[in-house]
This record gives structure tokens, C-alpha cells and sequence, in this order.
């Protein structure tokens, strides 16, 4: 039989069980921290995330701010560079020998002849550098003009006894040539009336700027002179029609003389016996209207120029290697010691200046 139970301790039992007022207080205190840090981190972590959402939004439109200033700033370095490079007729100097590698490649036999052309001029002719000239149809007009300029040359003896400037109505008034209406200014084809006018601007510019370039003894001034006016495309072509009416000039002066029965030298004899340049007319119209347009200098035109500004142009004909055309003058027999200047050409038809 079952031990009866005592009724105190089933009173006891029944009476519901309550914890102690100090236990409270206890838990309490123990639940307000963690209710304090979990509010202050779901906090933190809100205001984490708005801040790393920021760098992300941040970096990726920096990112995009960079590759698009980057594609701007590339595209105008390749503009600026065209741009200056479309104006600049006369290059720096580059080495010969690199030069003559990017240029002529293979194993073709022209390419094979020109690399030995170059090996030529830079062992044994001494030329270790070349300025690259602006391939149109004025380069060898510019190639002599740019070292007249750049070596400070003086006037040729005619020019210092002449006002050059006058010589386009000396021509109309003196000597009765009013064909000259029909010159033509290389790709422009002007004609007309106002041809004197428009010549005697060249001229004149021609005249100022030498005369600015050879009273300069500084070379490297001369040589910072002459990187702003090559390239500046529109006084380049005033200053080559010029020459080319310099050219026309000394034809006509010294068609007079043949016709007088006086001594003229040989070359121009050979010019008048020519059917498309028997006067300076024909001259003109067959040969002169047409360079700076349609073709460049021929040889005889390279004679023409040595004789009218009295220099000796030396041209190293490369395709011409191993032959006696190889190197030519012009003109052949100078009249006096006239001071040299150089060309190099590739088929006679674009030029480059070469830099001993």
C-alpha cells in the first residue's frame, strides 16, 4: 500500500511558483544591453550598407568618367596630331638608316637597291639624318626654298641690284609680255587682269622673309623661323609661286639676250630648242602653269631654279645607284662659287632633304 502523502506538502505542492522580485531585476538588466547593441547594429549595418552602396555607385561612374576622358583625350591627341602633322611640310630630322628600315622592307630587288642607296649616303657620303618633305607637287620648290632659309643664305647678286618687287610690270610694261595674264597659280588656274597684282604679293613676300631669314645669324632662331612658316600652307604657296615667277623671269631675261646674239649658258639653249618651251611663253604655258598642280620640277625646271637663285643643287638620285646618274648637279657647271645645298629623291619626282 502507497505511503499516504502529508497534507502540508500537497498544499505545498499545488501552490503556484513565482520568482523572486531580485531575479527580475537581474534579467533585466541583462536584456537591455543586448536590446541596445542589436539596435545600434541593425544601425550600424544600415548605414554600412548605404555607404558601401555609395563606393560601388561611386567607383563604377568613375570608372565610366575615366574610360570615357580617356577615349576623349585619345581622341583629341590623334586629332591635334593630324592637325599638325597635315601642316608640317618640313619634318624634324630622323635617322637615315631607320628611316630607309621603315620605308623599304622585303626582299624586292627595288627594295634591296634603295637600302644599299641609304647605306651609300650614310658610310660613305657622310648623311646620317633626313627631313621628310610634304609629298605634293611644290616639294622640291619647298626643299630648296626650307635650306635657303634654314642656312641663312643671302640674295643672289641679280636680286640685290633689282627691286624684285616690280619685276611682274617690268615684264608687262618694259618688255611687251602681256601673255603673263595666262599664268596660272599651281591648283588655284587664277588668270586674269589682276595676275600683276597678285604676283607682285608673292614677290614681295618672298623678299621680306628672305631678307628676314638671312639677316639672322643665329642658327637654331632660324631654324625655330622656319618651323612656323612651313607650316603655314597659304604663305608656303605664295613663297613658290614666287619662285616660279623668279623662274619665268630669268627665262624671259635671258630669251632677250639670245635674241640680241649675246652669250647665254648652254642649258638655256638646250630649254629654247625643246618644241614645248621654244619662248617663255610656250615655257610657261607647256611646263611652269602646271607645277604645283598636276606635276612637280622637271630636270631642266632644277636648272632653271639653281641658275635663278644661284645655288648649286646637289640631288642624290637613289633609284640611279651604281650608275653615273647616281649624283647630278644643277647646274652642272655653276657660274661662280655658289653655295650648295642638297636633295635626295627617290624618282625624281618627291624630295627630302638629307642632314650631314
Amino acid at each position: 500500500m502507497a505511503a499516504r502523502r502529508s497534507p502540508l506538502r500537497e498544499r505545498e505542492r499545488e501552490r503556484p511558483h513565482t520568482p523572486a522580485a531580485g531575479n527580475d531585476q537581474v534579467h533585466s538588466w541583462t536584456l537591455l544591453p543586448s536590446h541596445a547593441f542589436y539596435a545600434a547594429w541593425r544601425i550600424a549595418k544600415g548605414s554600412l550598407m548605404v555607404t558601401v552602396s555609395f563606393l560601388v555607385a561611386a567607383l563604377c561612374y568613375f570608372q565610366r568618367l575615366h574610360l570615357y576622358s580617356g577615349h576623349r583625350l585619345k581622341w583629341w591627341i590623334g586629332y591635334l596630331q593630324r592637325k599638325f602633322k597635315r601642316n608640317l611640310s618640313v619634318e624634324a630630322e630622323v635617322d637615315l638608316l631607320s628611316y630607309c628600315a621603315r620605308e623599304w622592307k622585303g626582299e624586292t630587288p627595288r627594295a634591296k637597291l634603295m637600302r644599299k642607296a641609304y647605306e651609300e649616303l650614310f658610310w660613305r657620303r657622310h648623311i646620317k639624318c633626313v627631313r621628310q618633305v610634304k609629298r605634293d607637287n611644290y616639294d622640291a620648290l619647298r626643299s630648296v626654298l626650307f635650306q635657303i632659309f634654314s642656312h641663312g643664305l643671302s640674295f643672289p647678286s641679280w636680286m640685290k641690284e633689282k627691286d624684285i618687287v616690280k619685276l611682274p610690270e617690268k615684264l608687262l610694261f618694259s618688255q611687251g609680255c602681256n601673255w603673263l595674264q595666262q599664268y596660272s597659280f599651281g591648283p588655284e588656274k587664277y588668270t586674269g587682269s589682276n595676275v600683276f597684282g597678285k604676283l607682285r604679293k608673292c614677290v614681295e613676300l618672298l623678299k621680306t622673309q628672305w631678307t628676314d631669314f638671312s639677316g639672322i645669324k643665329d642658327h637654331h632662331k632660324r631654324g625655330s623661323m622656319c618651323n612656323v612658316l612651313f607650316s603655314d600652307a597659304i604663305l608656303e604657296y605664295k613663297l613658290y609661286e614666287a619662285l616660279k615667277f623668279i623662274m619665268l623671269y630669268q627665262v624671259t631675261e635671258v630669251y632677250e639676250q639670245m635674241k640680241l646674239k649675246k652669250a647665254v649658258p648652254s642649258l638655256f639653249r638646250l630649254l629654247f630648242s625643246r618644241e614645248t618651251s621654244a619662248d617663255p611663253l610656250s615655257f610657261m604655258m607647256n611646263h611652269l602653269n602646271s607645277v604645283g598642280d598636276a606635276c612637280g620640277l622637271e630636270q631642266m625646271d632644277m636648272f632653271i631654279l639653281g641658275y635663278a637663285l644661284e645655288v648649286k643643287i646637289k640631288v642624290f638620285r637613289l633609284f640611279k645607284f651604281h650608275s653615273r646618274d647616281f649624283e647630278v648637279c644643277y647646274p652642272e657647271e655653276p657660274l661662280r662659287d655658289w653655295p650648295e645645298i642638297s636633295l635626295l629623291t627617290e624618282d625624281d619626282l618627291h624630295y627630302h632633304i638629307p642632314v650631314f
